[in-house]
């Protein structure tokens, strides 16, 4: 529901989003195409969003491995700042999600 919810916020305001169910569908999405910002649920089927991160930190092509990620999780308590920082997530926003906040900050990666 919080997908289809930010989905439709984001196109409201002139973004283009494209959506992926778990961590390892995210890979192959980056690895088909190019994307300005992604935003990542930590708690995802097969690779959580940790993982994944430092799988596109990891990857060949640097202008991947650089995009801009933004975290969206319910469990901010149980990560400290170095943690997400580590995984090369370039920002969190914790759940219950502010959705000025969110347009916020895919704005300021976006823009980048």
């Amino acid at each position: 529901m919080i997908q289809n919810l930010t989905k439709k916020i984001l196109e409201f305001q002139n973004f283009h989003i494209s959506s992926v169910k778990n961590g390892k569908d995210v890979l192959k999405a980056l690895d088909k195409d190019n994307f300005d910002v992604i935003l990542m649920d930590i708690n995802m089927p097969q690779m959580d969003g940790m993982a994944c991160a430092r799988e596109i930190r990891g990857m060949q092509d640097k202008k991947k491995a650089n995009v801009p990620i933004i975290a969206i999780t319910g469990n901010a308590k149980n990560y400290t700042e170095e943690d997400f920082k580590e995984a090369g997530i370039n920002e969190y926003l914790p759940k219950p999600l502010d959705f000025d906040k969110l347009v916020d900050s895919v704005k300021k990666w976006t823009a980048v």
